[in-house]
């Protein structure tokens, strides 16, 4: 497809035989380019007419050089391509079917000198897991409130001679940057922290100390604020961050708060987030939904009628969950049922709203039921899901699931959703 701006843009648009009456967008992640059939596919199990776009380029995730001189092609990626893929699918839907999608629905996951040894992270990880486990009220190797979490990381210094598996004075100063939020001139808020439990990716996310380690974090800054192959992370200031803020490459950012457009038309919004993310710090949901929260005070409108967040404990970056905590993760999210095989849709064994976002989100549209709690499930075997190791209930923001403190913690009915305060 080609649009205005002279660029072009591909797209996949499966049209079921046995069709819902239902339309799904799937996004891709990050800065990905090309189309996710197999996330398709997932859709198409439940009925749904499914669309994803390439976003006018082909590409990783991580990949930027596209954008480089590029700056159409950064606004298709941004908004433009999703948007007229999507327009253009209707079209195409109700001339199929010979009748308009009923309801309309959206999936997506992402759209990221003192060094610290690599060695060492596993090192912090454990501490850490050791410390946090505890505190959040049942040991069971999953950290379930890291922003509860009281860390003491003095206990990880390197003592008299001991320079083995122990932080040095430089490298503890390190860690308190990453386990703090950035905050700049007049305690302007820049970017949060990695929480308590998110060590399993910091060799790329953090780096290892060499430019190569960590050089697929530049490329925003490269490509798309168009600084050129020669800027690097050491170049990296506020004034970078500025610069960011005022280009805004593609129309991009996420700070456009007040959401009542989508409520007034019946819009809802299910958003999750791994609480053991080491990708996208999870504060960045937490901004976002306080900045919502905030922008629509003044109209005395109850966020949870039409806005519920669910930070999942022991998640990673929009699925799975480091080998150490075997947390339930799985939701039926987006990219999510690629990760249990190439035919998977919703969750294996448990067909209902109570276990499958799509199907919560779902409810709450067409039948006005929201979600109080969605049950997340871990796999013995992920490859097969035909044997359930853990359930465990997903509460709304700023609930938590607690241990009912009787009754194998593995199963969701010992558990419940409370309020903090």
């Amino acid at each position: 497809m080609t649009t205005e701006a002279g660029t072009t843009y591909n797209f996949g648009l499966f049209l079921p035989n046995e069709w819902n009456e239902r339309f799904l967008a799937v996004g891709n992640g990050g800065y990905a380019g090309g189309i996710n059939w197999i996330d398709m596919g997932a859709g198409v199990g439940y009925g749904f007419a499914v669309m994803l776009t390439d976003t006018g380029h082909q590409g990783s995730y991580q990949d930027t050089a596209w954008a480089y001189q590029n700056e159409e092609s950064i606004v298709d990626w941004a908004w433009r391509a999703l948007h007229e893929a999507t327009v253009t699918s209707k079209v195409i839907i109700n001339d199929w079917y010979g009748q308009n999608s009923e309801y309309n629905y959206h999936s997506g996951c992402t759209d990221s000198e003192h060094t610290i040894l690599q060695s060492m992270f596993n090192v912090i990880g454990d501490e850490v897991l050791k410390q946090c486990d505890p505190q959040d009220g049942l040991t069971d190797t999953i950290i379930s409130d890291p922003l509860g979490c009281n860390f003491n990381p003095l206990t990880l210094l390197c003592k008299g001679n001991n320079s083995t598996d122990c932080l040095t004075s430089p490298q503890l100063d390190t860690l308190y940057q990453v386990y703090n939020d950035w905050v700049d001139v007049n305690q302007t808020f820049v970017s949060p922290h990695y929480l308590y439990g998110t060590k399993t990716s910091w060799n790329t996310a953090i780096g290892t100390g060499s430019l190569s380690s960590i050089e697929n974090q530049s490329g925003f800054a490269q490509d798309l604020l168009q600084l050129g192959p020669d800027w690097n992370y050491t170049d990296l200031t506020y004034a970078t961050v500025q610069y960011g803020d005022k280009v805004n490459p593609g129309n991009s950012t996420a700070g456009a708060f007040d959401i009542t457009a989508f409520k007034s038309r019946s819009g809802k919004l299910i958003h999750h987030h791994g609480l053991a993310d080491p990708t996208l710090p999870t504060g960045s949901s937490l901004y976002f939904y306080s900045q919502v929260d905030r922008d629509l005070a003044a109209s005395n409108t109850t966020l949870d009628d039409f806005y519920r967040m669910f930070l999942i404990p022991g998640m990673e970056h929009c699925m799975s969950t480091p080998s150490a905590m075997n947390a339930p993760w799985y939701i039926a999210g987006a990219n999510q049922a690629a990760q249990l095989g190439d035919n998977v849709s919703g969750v294996p064994g448990y067909r209902d709203a109570e276990h499958d976002i799509i199907l919560a989100l779902m409810n709450w549209v067409e039948n006005g039921t929201a979600p109080n709690s969605i049950i997340a499930t871990k796999y013995t075997d992920d490859s097969t899901h035909d044997e359930v190791c853990r359930q465990r209930p997903i509460c709304p923001f700023p609930s938590q699931a607690k241990y009912t403190g009787s009754g194998n913690p593995d199963l969701p009915e010992n558990w419940s959703c409370q309020s903090l305060y």
